[in-house]
């Protein structure tokens, strides 16, 4: 159903594709760039389009001058050698004057938000990859700014709901032990969620779906990017999550006529709820230090 990702070492997109690009340019063909590009950053960001999840690279932009290549070529040959190490795993699109666009495929996606959801909280201890990893909780607690509100709430009602939801039998979970185990979530059924149609395509494609998966991916980026992750502002990184979350509850319904009619979908949007409550629980305890509630 889904590609296989090195996701216990790339949660973050946006280190995956740079690994790839790293790589590249390390090998034979592109050896005269090694002295350039050691020590500087390849320019790479995401998208700002929520509708498709992309990033865009200037190596060829930079590099192509030294190369005695036209940058749309230089960017062709590039894009060429990706797709055959990591094909299925990107749709890879060349546009001018040189600019190369990495774009998610739908599996590419659902492999992600699965790791997010699920196996990234309840892997192996040790794996570093994790984004959930077992934070420390404070001895004491401490004043919590009335700003962060908004995001303690925001994980609370993803708890409640994933709790509710597992109740009711949509899903089935291990039994959780509050604040005891970096495994919150350990998922039995179903399991992988369904994030695909039979067609293969991503069942979450709700504008605000997607702005949420946007937003996910791109605080994932923050943290696993060692690049930005030190000047990243995590108080308006936790409060644009947490404003993305109410948009999905508000406007993507989990309950009534779509868990009886579409319970696949049902289960999708739980699926983006434990991926949200995820992040939210590394960016309020590792970021904030502050507690992440199971409840308010």
């Amino acid at each position: 159903m889904h590609h296989k990702l090195p996701v216990s070492n790339y949660t973050s997109i946006k280190q995956l594709i740079y690994s790839y690009l790293v790589d590249l340019l390390s090998i034979n063909t592109f050896s005269s760039e090694n002295t350039r590009i050691k020590g500087e950053k390849i320019p790479l960001h995401k998208g700002r389009d929520n509708s498709k999840l992309f990033y865009i690279s200037g190596v060829a932009l930079r590099l192509s001058k030294s190369q005695n290549q036209k940058a749309m070529e230089f960017a062709s040959a590039i894009a060429s050698d990706i797709s055959e190490i990591c094909g299925g795993v990107f749709s890879i699109q060349i546009v001018p004057p040189g600019w190369i666009h990495f774009e998610l495929t739908d599996s590419t996606l659902a492999t992600w938000l699965q790791s997010v959801a699920v196996e990234s909280s309840g892997g192996d201890e040790g794996d570093e990859g994790r984004i959930d990893a077992p934070c420390p909780m404070p001895h004491a607690p401490c004043p919590i700014p009335n700003s962060l509100f908004a995001v303690q709430y925001a994980h609370a009602r993803c708890c409640s709901l994933v709790l509710l939801a597992h109740r009711e039998g949509l899903i089935k979970l291990r039994e959780p032990v509050p604040n005891s185990s970096p495994a919150f979530w350990s998922l039995i059924a179903p399991n992988p969620i369904p994030w695909l149609n039979s067609d293969g395509t991503l069942r979450l494609n709700h504008p605000d779906e997607r702005r949420l998966i946007a937003e996910l991916v791109e605080v994932v980026d923050n943290i696993k990017c060692p690049d930005i992750s030190g000047s990243v502002k995590w108080e308006k990184v936790g409060l644009n999550l947490s404003q993305a979350f109410e948009k999905f509850w508000s406007n993507c319904r989990i309950w009534g006529e779509v868990k009886i009619t579409s319970p696949e979908v049902a289960q999708a949007r739980l699926g983006l709820l434990m991926a949200t409550q995820s992040v939210l629980r590394y960016v309020l305890e590792e970021n904030l230090g502050v507690f992440a509630p199971l409840e308010l």
